[in-house]
């Protein structure tokens, strides 16, 4: 089956947009780390990933907002109201992007070229006037129109504001890097192996493909030969995918409507369970007291869990319901409507022997729901262990539920040095001879050790910012690393380069821990190398030395 022709509509730096800050400095995060970034601070070399302090050392004067789903979504309903208006089966990717069918539009509105222009300058108004009610000025060019064979190709033809001729989708996707396929470890091995496009990515034997990186490098190849495996699905689906609730007497607020839809995105993940399904695309519908009828599809990157149905459903209420469209439904909610609109093989959750995800009762999981309901998706948080070799490395939050396996990580960590073999060890980062780090346990299995990682305990403070220290020996000189993984001298005193910091004797010490990472690219090669301290006053603290400099990392209890 050919991949459909889709249309993608992207507007750039749309959570700004949404907040009010495009048209200044502006960064908005998430745990800690830049998602989004305005235009001008872009130019100051704000990035993506950047941590807030790191990104304030760019741009001193940028503002830093927190990530709010559903003000993005609820301002960006606007933007597909109009884009509706050219055909009434518009998808969501996320706030900000979305998509429809090419095929009859094109037809009505004279073509492929008429129809992309027609509803870039439709999205292009109504962005205009949200960014005017926000109080900000929409970037420029504040939407682009791309259109492709496939979703996944038209995304990235958005982002250039092209249309692809058809069939010419998989010899124009040859130029991207293997990184625009969203897979990072993936990503990261295949740059290892010396490709780095999708046109080299895709000539590779499917066979092969599938044999070494199993069904997800299966899944990649097929997109970067152009062969989008979840095309645009807005058909009427399975009536016995599909769940409702009439509401008597009518609703008018979003957070109400929000926890009717606990239960429904409950019902319909348990009638999907029997047959090993996830869902990756739902249809929201409402219809209100004076007969009106509201319908929007949501699509996810990743199989959607109750919880995140929920904050879909959430947000699009909100944007429905608060937002600034001229359509708004006039009464209150009569009935509220989820259905399944496409699906893939659940990869399953461990459960208890009352059907539970284990390690988590009924209760807590509509408790912690309901909060996520009331104070948004980044409320909950919980932490995941990842690999890494020092402890701010090792343990990052995401929004509870969104990970299935909460060593999800550390079990693909351990996937892919099975797959690299016996130079699993030397990607990752030299470690001094004779020292062999332990392995980390995740129930009956051992995750092959990080060379250079810390032995256990782990440290009970990690710095947000390390402090600068001097590490002096016997004779005052410096103490530093050498190429061999040995100290110059053994540890005397320690100074903190604070103004009034005096010298605080060394007891003892452990260490070094040195660590060669990504030596194969100059472009993000790092040393580093960690010493562990007891020192005259009791206190036990984690030292890194990098580009000649000690500084206090982490404090042990």
């Amino acid at each position: 089956m050919p991949p459909v022709r889709t249309l993608v509509v992207w507007c750039p730096d749309w959570p700004l947009v949404a907040a009010g800050l495009a048209d200044r400095p502006a960064a908005i995060l998430a745990v800690n780390r830049v998602i989004a970034s305005s235009a001008s601070a872009r130019v100051e070399g704000v990035r993506l990933g950047q941590r807030r302090r790191e990104a304030q050392a760019y741009c001193p004067e940028l503002v830093v907002v927190g990530e709010e789903p559903a003000r993005d979504a609820r301002s960006f309903e606007p933007v597909v109201v109009a884009v509706a208006g050219f055909t009434p089966r518009v998808e969501l990717t996320r706030p900000g992007v979305c998509a429809l069918p090419v095929r009859a539009p094109a037809r009505y509105f004279g073509g492929e070229v008429s129809l992309a222009e027609q509803v870039c300058n439709a999205a292009a108004a109504a962005v205009v006037a949200v960014a005017r009610a926000a109080g900000t000025t929409a970037p420029e060019p504040s939407c682009q129109v791309g259109i492709a064979d496939g979703p996944f190709a038209a995304r990235l033809a958005a982002r250039e504001g092209l249309i692809v001729p058809r069939g010419a989708t998989p010899e124009w996707l040859g130029h991207f890097a293997v990184e625009v396929l969203g897979l990072p470890m993936l990503a990261d091995v295949l740059r290892r192996l010396g490709i780095r496009t999708l046109g080299e990515f895709a000539e590779l034997d499917e066979g092969a493909v599938l044999a070494r990186f199993g069904v997800e490098g299966g899944f990649a190849h097929r997109l970067a030969r152009g062969l989008d495996e979840r095309p645009l699905v807005l058909g009427d689906p399975p009536a016995d995918l599909t769940v409702y609730r009439a509401l008597d007497p009518p609703a008018d607020r979003a957070d109400a409507l929000a926890f009717v839809a606990v239960g429904l995105a409950d019902e319909l993940v348990g009638r999907l369970a029997p047959h090993g399904l996830a869902a990756t695309q739902l249809l929201v519908e409402a219809e209100t007291e004076h007969g009106e009828s509201l319908q929007r599809w949501w699509r996810g990157d990743r199989p959607f869990s109750a919880r995140s149905m929920v904050d879909r459903v959430r947000w699009q209420l909100d944007g429905w319901l608060q937002g600034p469209v001229v359509n708004a439904p006039t009464a209150g909610v009569t009935m509220l409507r989820l259905t399944v609109t496409g699906a893939v093989a659940d990869d399953g959750r461990q459960m208890d022997f009352e059907g539970g995800v284990a390690g988590a009762s009924r209760q807590v999981e509509r408790g912690l729901a309901r909060i996520q309901g009331l104070l948004g998706h980044e409320a909950v948080l919980t932490p995941v262990r990842t690999g890494g070799r020092g402890p701010d490395e090792q343990i990052r939050l995401v929004p509870w539920g969104e990970e299935s396996e909460e060593n999800r990580d550390v079990r693909a960590t351990s996937t892919k040095a099975a797959r690299l073999g016996g130079g699993a060890k030397r990607a990752s980062g030299s470690v001094r001879p004779g020292r062999r780090p332990s392995g980390v346990t995740v129930g009956a299995q051992v995750v092959p050790p990080w060379p250079g990682r810390l032995p256990a305990p782990s440290p009970a403070l990690v710095h947000p910012v390390p402090v600068p220290v001097e590490l002096l020996g016997s004779d005052g000189a410096p103490v530093v690393v050498t190429g061999r993984g040995r100290c110059t001298s053994a540890p005397s005193s320690l100074v903190l380069q604070i103004a009034g910091s005096s010298p605080v004797g060394v007891m003892g010490w452990s260490g070094p821990w040195p660590a060669d990472e990504r030596w194969w690219d100059p472009a993000v090669a790092r040393r580093r190398a960690r010493l562990q301290v007891l020192l005259d006053d009791g206190t036990a603290h984690l030292l890194v030395l990098e580009q000649g400099q000690w500084r206090l990392e982490a404090t042990y209890d």
